[in-house]
């Protein structure tokens, strides 16, 4: 598929709410199929949210018990890999013949950890595959685990090669790297960071790796929060928690869509192969613009491209 348009949801989730967010997850692809999507992103930790403003009762040293119970809260609340929620979103991508990458919060059954995840799914009602946050950044740590190289996943598609990082990941150039190798075409970015800066980030990979880009984040206030979490954030933060600033960028360093502050909306653009073709002219960081007799890279356990079944 040389050219399909691509959806890039901003949206406010519920808020420690498994299914009620899955119902808005589900009005997001209805809006992305009416609009003739092929691929639709959702942001980091969609299911159940991003918890900005929460301390899960801790400072160093400490904990305590109303912590502890927000934490049990939100694992409630989170994603287990195969089971009715990832059943569910599968069909979905079925149904409405699109893939659809999801960030969310994956509870493991037995290690009882969480993992900020982007989960992959394809129109042929298959979850194609995950890939775990490599480094959760300041506060996230005692939220989230770290996963490792095995999820640093990549897809052969019929829309072409798809992969990605999670929020600050982008940040580490060995990590983009290894996406870089893996010759990814379009690269989803989903984000909680919502800052001026993050937008310059998107368009330096996209011209780096010479792909498309999909920078997604959630649109999140206060009072979106539950009314017994709220009085739980902290009092220097302001109502807009997350502004948004979903973009979708060129190979090129175009902005072709976006960035999207201060509301929900789905961004939309035209993904055009050739186009990948034509910036790889003049630069290809795994091609011509390489130096394999300089430099050497290894990834610890990155599986190879997974063909899509």
């Amino acid at each position: 598929m040389k050219k399909f348009k691509v959806g890039c949801v901003q949206a406010t989730p519920s808020l420690f709410n498994k299914s009620k967010t899955m119902d808005i997850v589900l009005k997001w692809i209805k809006k992305g199929f009416e609009q003739g999507v092929k691929l639709l992103v959702f942001p980091e930790s969609f299911i159940p949210a991003y918890p900005a403003g929460l301390a899960f009762g801790t400072v160093v040293g400490s904990r305590t018990e109303p912590g502890r119970e927000q934490f049990r809260e939100y694992w409630d609340n989170s994603v287990e890999v195969g089971a009715e929620e990832t059943q569910q979103i599968a069909k979905w991508a079925q149904e409405y013949e699109m893939y659809i990458t999801i960030g969310v919060t994956e509870r493991d059954s037995v290690s009882k950890t969480l993992y900020c995840t982007l989960l992959y799914f394809s129109p042929h009602g298959k979850l194609m595959g995950r890939h775990r946050k490599l480094k959760p950044t300041a506060a996230e740590r005692l939220v989230w685990g770290e996963g490792d190289g095995t999820t640093l996943s990549t897809f052969n598609t019929e829309i072409g090669k798809l992969g990605g990082l999670i929020c600050w990941e982008n940040y580490m150039p060995l990590a983009r790297m290894s996406m870089y190798q893996k010759g990814v075409e379009i690269y989803v970015a989903p984000t909680a960071d919502s800052r001026d800066s993050w937008n310059s980030s998107l368009i330096h990979i996209a011209c780096e790796g010479r792909c498309y880009v999909v920078g997604s984040n959630q649109f999140i206030r206060k009072r979106d929060y539950p009314e017994h979490l709220q009085k739980e954030l902290a009092t220097d933060r302001p109502e807009i928690l997350s502004r948004g600033g979903s973009v979708i960028i060129s190979p090129l360093g175009k902005v072709l869509a976006g960035p999207l502050y201060h509301e929900e909306g789905l961004l939309t653009a035209e993904i055009d192969h050739d186009e990948i073709i034509r910036a790889k002219m003049d630069f290809d960081v795994i091609g011509h613009y390489a130096r394999n007799d300089v430099f050497g890279f290894e990834v610890n356990g990155q599986p190879d491209m997974e063909k899509e079944e």
